[in-house]
C-alpha cells in the first residue's frame, strides 16, 4: 500500500475512532466505541465508509439493527453491521 493512501486510512481511523466515543448512552459507548476498538485497524477504506455511515445515523437506530430489533434500510445491511452483530454477541 502506498504511504498516501496508508495515511489517508489511519486519518479517516482516527475521525472514526473520535466519533465512535461518548456517543451518549453507556450503551452506545459499549457497541459502538467497543467494535471501533477493536476492528478499526483492520477495516478496508469501504468498511469504513460504511462504518461512517452507521454513525452519522442515530444511535438508538443502529443499536436496534445491531440487535436484530428492527430490520436496517438496504443501505445498511452490509458487512460492517454484521461485523458489529458477531461483536454484541461477544460482549
Amino acid at each position: 500500500m502506498e504511504a498516501g493512501m496508508s495515511d489517508e486510512l489511519e486519518t479517516i481511523r482516527r475521525k472514526l475512532r473520535f466519533r465512535s466515543l461518548r456517543r451518549g448512552t453507556k450503551e452506545s459507548d459499549l457497541v459502538i466505541g467497543g467494535f471501533a476498538d477493536l476492528h478499526l485497524q483492520d477495516l478496508s477504506k469501504e468498511q469504513l465508509r460504511q462504518f461512517e455511515e452507521l454513525l452519522d445515523e442515530n444511535d438508538q437506530d443502529v443499536l436496534s439493527w445491531v440487535i436484530n430489533m428492527t430490520p436496517p434500510p438496504d443501505r445498511f445491511d452490509c458487512g460492517v453491521l454484521e461485523m458489529m452483530r458477531d461483536f454484541k454477541k461477544n460482549l
